[in-house]
């Protein structure tokens, strides 16, 4: 789900487009993104970063998408060399994993 590179993190999600609400999720196997957004011309793509942004308090610009353009499953670069950025990211993401929902 989470691993450290030397260019900030590498994030790997399952994407539900035409949701209801936009929210985190924790499956058996996956962190799960729930979008309102649907799946054309990149516009889930797009609220998944502007959602991920707000939620972990990084920059938009931050965000990479490095494999799945058009697949459910998404993998994210998310670029930072900032100790403290990179704690709070995996502390976000353990308290997902540990609640199942945010």
């Amino acid at each position: 789900m989470l691993r450290d590179t030397k260019d900030g993190l590498i994030i790997t999600l399952r994407i539900s487009p035409n949701a209801s609400k936009n929210e985190i999720i924790k499956t058996d196997e996956f962190l799960k993104v729930k979008i309102t957004a649907q799946p054309v011309d990149g516009k889930a793509n797009k609220a998944v970063v502007e959602f991920l942004s707000k939620q972990l308090k990084v920059p938009k610009s931050s965000f990479e998408l490095l494999k799945g353009h058009t697949s459910k499953d998404k993998t994210f670069l998310i670029k930072t060399d900032d100790a403290s950025k990179i704690n709070e990211i995996k502390s976000f993401v353990n308290s997902v994993v540990n609640n199942s929902k945010i």
